[in-house]
């Protein structure tokens, strides 16, 4: 159907823009906790990428505030802007609680669940990339991101049980608790972004 005014397409290259500072800040944290070396630096870095997460969120908000017409409804703008920005500040809040909480080594569960993180952002990412494109294509991504937090749930599950059951020192247990469920809740965020995906490529496609 012919359009008299033109939908403004820049969102697509903002939401891409988002999700690919996701993935970066997924990739930065999993650096720190498989490494766990210049953990301050690494946690700065986190930050950076953070309020950068911030600044783009800010351009999608003015950009939205000065569009007429837009590609897909503004609500949905929103609500993805939001649901990945919800992302790396996760990330961010994972990063911090490591350098305030002033862990000195990793563990197994933690460095799965940053590898889970990096998969669940790269599919989110590619997912976002196909939105102005080939809307039939987001779904398999949102798909996977679905089942990388299942798989999510299970690591925090064992890892807590684990905790519990060897550890004797409550401070002890009470950090890498809580790392533990922020590590998992970015990867209910990640969730939570595919399934706006799926919903605004539904109602587009």
């Amino acid at each position: 159907m012919f359009r008299i005014l033109p939908r403004e397409q820049a969102f697509f290259a903002m939401f891409e823009k988002a999700a690919q500072n996701a993935f970066e800040g997924a990739e930065a944290l999993k650096e720190l906790l498989d490494t766990f070396e210049d953990v301050k630096e690494k946690a700065r870095l986190i930050e950076e990428i953070e309020h950068k997460g911030d600044a783009i969120t800010h351009e999608i908000v003015r950009k939205l505030n000065t569009t007429f017409i837009t590609p897909i409804d503004r609500e949905d703008i929103l609500t993805l802007t939001s649901s990945i920005d919800d992302i790396i500040d996760l990330i961010h809040g994972a990063a911090n609680r490591i350098n305030l909480y002033k862990v000195t080594e990793s563990t197994p569960h933690a460095k799965e669940l940053g590898f889970l993180i990096v998969k669940s952002t790269r599919e989110l990412h590619r997912g976002v990339k196909h939105l102005s494109t080939k809307m039939d294509e987001v779904f398999e991504h949102c798909v996977e991101v679905n089942s990388l937090e299942n798989e999510a749930d299970r690591v925090c599950r064992d890892a807590i049980a684990k905790l519990f059951a060897n550890e004797k020192d409550p401070i002890h247990i009470l950090k890498w608790k809580e790392i533990y469920e922020t590590l998992e809740t970015a990867t209910d965020r990640c969730e939570d972004a595919a399934n706006v995906l799926e919903g605004i490529a539904l109602k587009n496609g």
